[in-house]
């Protein structure tokens, strides 16, 4: 008879056991198992396999004849995994309509979806609830309101006096006589102190925050390799726990900031419980970085490498928001977004089933010659410029699309009036996440 010494210890370990396997069946249903799908599609010349193999190393304007071709098949066109589409009006109709859900997974209660929820780890994750970026209403109408209530356009409006001091303290710090990487010393800087500030963090915890961002970035891409995955895994997990020791300080000493205003909001009397706000601050914190990261980066870019648009901005200041929306279109933070069909439809005259996968290219429906003159072309003058799609649409419209709107017109207006002959060095180094998309290092001189 096994004795109840030897039955606890037998337990222990089987609980370590399956702990231990959670990890490895995470990694192996939503990446060992595409990373190897994706690897046998390529050498079938699959349109999507080379859209996400390409993406990793290429830029969004070498990306540009694959969004052709794409177009040239269709406005939805049926790979091995899902439908894809770079058409703008499909991606529209896609991103508002309410026979899509956000995210991409099983709607069923299959084998792989059983192993998936019995996989799934307990700290946040930015595509899984309760984020906003994959949950649906009921649940997503009630964040949405309570977040919005905070992140108004006229909260934001106010932060703009103290979001250009912010930009000429941080161009103070750096020697306009060295050479610098606009990326460390500028780009990152800049919006993570602007969203630390929104959100209560304290100065000296601000460079834990945008290395954590940095390492969880590549949680959005699909086939990371193992060891890129515990590296995430890692990074998310310190996130949450640094997360919610933050929360709790708040509570305790709530402050002149928007996220003691979350923190203390509610709708019919009912606020975001504790799960609810960890995952709700933390998708504002990291998109609220993360994003405006690449869009000062691209702008920096596009704006050097086009001497005469530059020129024209400078020459006339009324031009920066629209500059803003062009450098949106032309290399979006986000290259593309996923849904999964939630009832059987059509879209753009093809049946789509329920359970199947779309892939909306946002940087390809800004690219549609259908609605975008000469699309490859960088002109800072184009007049329907904002009609790109870079913050999605629809319920799941970019919640801080203000906030980057407006640091991207500061971050770069006062960067080219105070260095107007910056100039880019070799070096360059795009970063290698698929989906998000910018750069790892811009080297520059400021004069």
């Amino acid at each position: 008879m096994t004795k109840p010494a030897e039955r606890t210890r037998a337990d222990g370990l089987a609980a370590r056991v399956r702990e231990g396997a959670k990890p490895v069946v995470r990694w192996g249903l939503n990446h060992g198992l595409p990373r190897t799908a994706l690897r046998a599609a390529l050498r079938r010349g699959d349109l999507q396999a080379r859209l996400v193999n390409a993406a990793s190393t290429s830029s969004t304007a070498e990306l540009h004849g694959l969004f052709e071709e794409i177009r040239s098949r269709g406005p939805l066109v049926k790979t091995q995994f899902a439908y894809v589409t770079a058409t703008h009006s499909t991606v529209r109709e896609v991103l508002t309509s309410n026979d899509f859900r956000s995210g991409v997974g099983a709607t069923d209660n299959g084998p792989l979806a059983r192993l998936g929820e019995w996989s799934a780890r307990s700290t946040l994750h930015p595509v899984a609830p309760p984020s906003l970026l994959v949950t649906e209403p009921p649940d997503h109408t009630r964040y949405r309101k309570l977040v919005t209530r905070v992140f108004t356009v006229r909260a934001v409006e106010k932060l703009r006096e103290r979001t250009e001091q912010i930009t000429n303290e941080l161009l103070d710090a750096i020697d306009p006589a060295g050479p610098v990487d606009l990326v460390e010393a500028y780009c990152s800087l800049l919006p993570v102190t602007v969203i630390a500030e929104i959100l209560g963090v304290p100065a000296e915890q601000r460079q834990r925050v945008l290395e954590l961002g940095g390492a969880a970035a590549p949680s959005l891409d699909l086939g990371l390799s193992w060891r890129q995955f515990r590296a995430v895994e890692a990074a998310l997990a310190e996130f949450d726990a640094w997360l919610g020791e933050h929360l709790d300080h708040l509570r305790a000493n709530p402050g002149d900031n928007l996220l003691s205003q979350l923190v203390a909001a509610r709708e019919n009397g009912v606020g975001l419980n504790d799960q609810e706000l960890r995952a709700t601050a933390g998708l504002v914190l990291a998109a609220g970085f993360e994003t405006t990261v690449n869009l000062l980066g691209n702008g920096i870019n596009l704006l050097r490498r086009h001497p005469d648009q530059l020129a024209a901005v400078q020459s006339d200041p009324a031009l920066w928001p629209g500059a803003v929306e062009e450098i949106l279109r032309l290399d979006p933070p986000v290259l593309l977004t996923g849904r999964t069909c939630a009832r059987d439809t059509e879209v753009a005259g093809v049946r789509v089933r329920e359970g199947s996968v779309v892939t909306t290219i946002l940087a390809g429906a800004n690219r549609d010659p259908a609605l975008f003159a000469d699309p490859a072309t960088f002109d800072v003058r184009r007049d329907n410029a904002r009609d790109h799609l870079s913050f999605s649409a629809g319920r799941h419209y970019c919640l801080g699309a203000s906030l980057a709107r407006m640091e991207g017109e500061v971050g770069l207006r006062v960067l080219f009036e105070r260095y107007p002959r910056l100039r880019l060095e070799p070096g360059a180094d795009r970063r290698r996440t698929r989906i998000l998309r910018g750069f790892e290092r811009l080297p520059a001189r400021l004069s």
